[in-house]
């Protein structure tokens, strides 16, 4: 009777080891599936990001090629922005000659400033950029305050009244027409 036992102990045993070995070489294969899958979806994904970088990067390469800009600034200028920006609102968009006519003849405080500048862009544009003169225009021009100087004058009664003295930080960029 022991031998029996022993017997259908072994065969159980055996039946249990070979179901075992049985489930853990399915879930081996599903496990290789999912990861034979994984890679796949990984390639196809890879495949998307490589057109849509080589989109991008042809987008990037026809907007450099085609604008070229010629940027001149002028920092802390004694004079208000506001003021700046009366004159600024007459040349925007104008081509460079118009521009500098408007200025010239212009009796506006901020016409001097911006007159110097515009000059100082079409030179950046000429010989950094190889621009043609004829085909510039302002594209971009803003005038934004800059820090203000603060003063005190004596006033009424002993007391004192703020001087501000404002400064602004003026930028004109130029183009090509096309």
């Amino acid at each position: 009777m022991a031998d029996e036992k022993e017997k259908k102990v072994a065969t159980t045993s055996k039946k249990e080891t070979a179901s075992k070995t049985t489930k853990t070489a399915t879930k081996k294969t599903t496990t290789a599936k999912k990861t034979v899958e994984k890679k796949a979806e990984t390639k196809v994904a890879e495949k998307k990001v490589e057109e849509v970088k080589e989109t991008v990067k042809v987008d990037n390469k026809t907007e450099n090629q085609e604008e070229l800009v010629a940027k001149a600034t002028v920092k802390y200028a004694r004079i208000s922005s506001r003021k700046i920006a009366i004159v600024a609102n007459l040349i925007r968009g104008k081509n460079v000659d118009e521009a500098l006519a408007i200025l010239k003849f212009t009796p506006k405080a901020g016409s001097e400033v911006l007159e110097k500048l515009l000059k100082s862009a079409i030179a950046n544009a000429e010989n950094n950029n190889q621009m043609a003169h004829d085909k510039l225009y302002i594209a971009e021009i803003y005038s934004n305050q800059g820090p203000t100087l603060k003063r005190i004058r004596p006033a009424a009664k002993g007391s004192a009244v703020r001087i501000r003295k404002r400064t602004s930080n003026t930028t004109i960029v130029l183009k090509e027409r096309v």
